[in-house]
């Protein structure tokens, strides 16, 4: 049973998200047809990441708790894992948008962003040397330049909140894929290529890697909403 460890993850990542999909009062199923696009152009940039990475040695998967079976090197459970993530992280994000309409974090938005990109540029530089730390944080970085140069602060701190509140799934999930509960990691990283702190036993850089994640799907989510609803005007 244990090749259907990472397996297993994802399902209980996408479980309750999906079932509850389709509950009254979000009605989440409505905005499937601005999410996947989201999901889909989020995973082909993540996916091209996660293989070169692979292939570079910053970190493997381990065979015992994955069925084998590989597309492009990289394990089923791996390209899943782009799916069901953010289907769930989207779906959270709905649902404080729904309780919460009033955005309570709004007002740190842009500090958020003033104060995170240059310390993400300034230790991607001090640390050239771990190719995980320096460039995932040269990329979340991006992603927050990128987010604000379209949308100002609009969702910033939608985003924010919907980013602190992930944080608990995340730190659960990635804890059972890097070893938490198992004798072995699922997924191994190369500890000569990031910083070597652990939260509980998730890198760091997770944390940001899942930030870059969730506001690249986020972004263009609100991106083909925001057009659907141009064009409803118009018509």
């Amino acid at each position: 049973m244990e090749k259907y460890l990472y397996l297993g993850v994802n399902l209980f990542t996408i479980s309750f998200p999906l079932v509850r999909s389709f509950e009254q009062k979000i009605q989440y199923f409505k905005n499937w047809k601005f999410l996947f696009p989201a999901i889909f152009l989020t995973g082909t940039f993540f996916l091209i990441w996660d293989h070169w990475f692979t292939k570079l040695g910053v970190w493997e998967f381990n065979p015992t708790y994955i069925l084998g079976i590989y597309f492009f090197d990289l394990p089923l459970e791996e390209w899943l894992f782009f799916l069901t993530v953010p289907f769930a992280c989207v779906f959270i994000y709905e649902v404080l948008n729904y309780f919460f309409p009033a955005d309570p974090l709004k007002d740190f938005g842009k500090p958020f962003v003033y104060i995170m990109v240059p310390f993400l540029i300034g230790l991607g530089f001090m640390h050239l040397d771990k190719l995980y730390t320096s460039i995932n944080f040269f990329i979340g970085a991006g992603a927050l330049i990128a987010h604000f140069l379209v949308f100002n602060d609009k969702y910033l701190g939608k985003f924010l909140f919907t980013y602190l509140v992930h944080l608990i799934p995340l730190f659960l999930c990635n804890g059972i894929l890097t070893g938490g509960l198992t004798e072995e990691p699922v997924v191994i990283y190369n500890n000569a290529e990031n910083l070597g702190i652990r939260i509980w036993t998730v890198p760091v850089e997770d944390t940001i890697y899942s930030m870059t994640l969730l506001l690249m799907n986020i972004s263009f989510y609100e991106r083909f909403r925001n057009q659907q609803t141009f064009q409803s005007i118009e018509s």
